[in-house]
């Protein structure tokens, strides 16, 4: 058996596999990113998944053969790394594990592991590509001074769009009420206070937010489309980026997937394909084989020496 965990910025999901390819349990708890609540959160959420994911299994953790922890902010504090790895030994009891950031497990998962890049638009937004046994990391700076396209990078250009509609700097399309409607505020300045003091600047509730702007365009909100497409030229100038870092040259296919909850919305997977042909004509850009969670255990699988068969594979994809 062989457990994945794919943390994000607004979840973490579990998924237990065994070697046939059979999904024998999964569990979503809370996001561990631990940046505001602290490192103690990790191994709390890590506990309740493992834990719930053992139970509906009838299994012990000292049955996992190999484990894999996709973590969100992972090597970000390179202070927090030697704690990080050592938390999982807590809630399994044993040392069959690693820890990573939780980009591998959406290019494991998309791609299947093989060599090519994968693009990550959640909470936060990054890409991680894989050559010849290289590695390449690009973006995930953060929602302070990075993360663009992203969830968050999306959400919070929406409120800038609706203050500029509230003054009259922009005119007030579809956006201006949907955002009004979201959030539940009469008065325009309340916005202030509600995600200023009620969310306290929450990050997944901001991001939650770029669903609303997704609303919008398809009401024909032009500011909207305009953030949107903003957003899917920021993501194809990541996947250049990793390309080029990644040593593939001109001419030479490149494959590309993509993983996260920005994806689910048909404008951003069609613009981000205008994004990236525009770039080269010689990006492969495939749907996503596997979950980023099912990435994990996979990686976890080939972590252990025994990847999964190409039977097991084709059992995993027919669930």
């Amino acid at each position: 058996m062989f457990l994945g965990v794919d943390g994000g910025g607004s979840k973490t999901a579990f998924v237990l596999l065994d070697d046939s390819g059979r999904i024998l349990a999964e569990a979503v708890t809370r996001s561990c990113y631990y940046f505001t609540e602290g490192i103690e959160l990790v191994e709390r959420v890590l506990a309740d998944g493992v834990g719930q994911v053992c139970r509906s299994a009838g299994v012990e953790a000292a049955d996992i053969r190999q484990a894999f922890f996709g973590l969100p902010g992972y090597g970000e504090a390179s202070d927090d790394v030697e704690t990080l790895d050592a938390l999982p030994r807590n809630v399994l009891g044993h040392d069959r594990y690693s820890c990573g950031n939780d980009m591998v497990c959406g290019w494991a998962g998309s791609l299947g592991g093989i060599d090519g890049i994968n693009v990550i638009s959640g909470t936060g937004s990054m890409t991680y590509g894989e050559r010849d046994g290289l590695g390449y990391r690009v973006g995930g700076w953060g929602e302070l001074f990075g993360d663009e396209g992203s969830a968050y990078w999306i959400a919070t250009r929406g409120l800038n769009a609706f203050t500029r509609m509230s003054d009259g700097r922009l005119p007030r399309g579809p956006l201006y009420d949907a955002i009004k409607s979201r959030v539940g505020v009469h008065s325009d300045l309340d916005l202030i206070h509600v995600v200023v003091d009620r969310w306290q600047g929450q990050r997944s509730a901001i991001a939650d937010l770029s669903k609303t702007v997704v609303e919008a365009e398809s009401q024909g909100d032009a500011v909207a489309a305009g953030i949107l497409t903003e957003a899917c030229a920021e993501l194809a100038t990541i996947v250049e980026t990793t390309r080029v870092e990644l040593g593939f040259g001109e001419g030479e296919p490149v494959p590309v997937s993509y993983s996260g909850g920005m994806f689910n919305a048909e404008f951003i997977r069609r613009g981000f394909e205008d994004a990236l042909v525009a770039r080269s004509p010689y990006y492969d850009l495939r749907p996503p084989l596997f979950s980023p969670v099912a990435g994990a255990a996979l990686y976890a699988a080939k972590k252990a020496g025994s990847p999964l068969s190409e039977k097991a594979l084709a059992v995993l994809r027919s669930r």
